[in-house]
């Protein structure tokens, strides 16, 4: 098991919004959150980076417990972390945002510039332009290929077939695929069960800061009152 995450509560100011979850990745899987906006998906995977720690409850990463450590040491332990805003730097080139990760997590592996313009050509293509002129499309596939530069052995993605067209959710699903087969396991949070019964292996499926179902994600499918229950928009 790559990461487990037990009884976690976690809140801002005076308000909880998850509420004693649990749920774990093993090795090698794809596995998805899902859920409308506003059931606690981002804030989830958000404690289990460290950005808005838990209350209480326990993250444990490869065998070690990560519960309350700053990102920058998650980080430097595995995991990559795309935020659905993506974060990346307006001001430097495609390859310096690439770079930069590399220097910060000291982090060796398979990943490097090379096989990030390999898996997302169009990256080799804006390789001199700034962040700040890309699409949306494109700021998320440098968000992702940054995280990869970081070789990580736990990516963990929050909503990123967001605001993609038909065209670029195909290719992230390719890429997403890619990536696993090189090693990674992915976490993921997206609202799109569409999109998540594509890349995932499992699925668990969040209302209100709790976890409603969990199963392999065929059998979510197939399951209508649980899809129209809570995802259907």
């Amino acid at each position: 098991m790559i990461l487990e995450a037990r009884e976690l509560v976690t809140g801002y100011g005076f308000s909880v919004v998850i509420h004693g979850i649990s749920l774990d990745v093993d090795t090698g899987e794809i596995v998805c959150l899902l859920g409308r906006n506003g059931a606690g998906k981002s804030t989830t995977l958000r404690s289990i980076m460290g950005l808005t720690p838990p209350r209480s409850g326990r993250v444990t990463f490869r065998g070690e417990e990560i519960t309350g450590r700053q990102p920058f040491e998650i980080a430097r332990r595995g995991v990559g972390y795309v935020p659905d805003d993506r974060r990346i730097f307006s001001d430097l080139t495609v390859k310096e945002n690439l770079e930069i990760v590399q220097r910060v997590t000291r982090r060796e592996g398979r990943w490097s510039l090379e096989r990030v313009y390999q898996l997302f050509p169009v990256l080799r293509e804006l390789s001199a332009k700034p962040g700040a002129g890309l699409s949306g499309g494109e700021q998320k596939m440098l968000a992702i290929g940054r995280a990869l530069m970081g070789n990580p052995a736990l990516l963990i993605l929050d909503e990123p077939s967001e605001g993609l067209s038909p065209l670029l959710v195909r290719t992230l699903v390719d890429a997403l695929r890619r990536i696993r087969e090189d090693g990674t396991t992915l976490l993921i949070a997206d609202q799109n069960v569409k999109f998540a019964r594509r890349v995932a292996d499992r699925g668990y499926i969040m209302e209100k800061g709790t976890i409603r179902f969990a199963g392999p994600l065929e059998q979510l499918w197939q399951n209508e009152e649980v899809v129209r229950r809570y995802l259907a928009v």
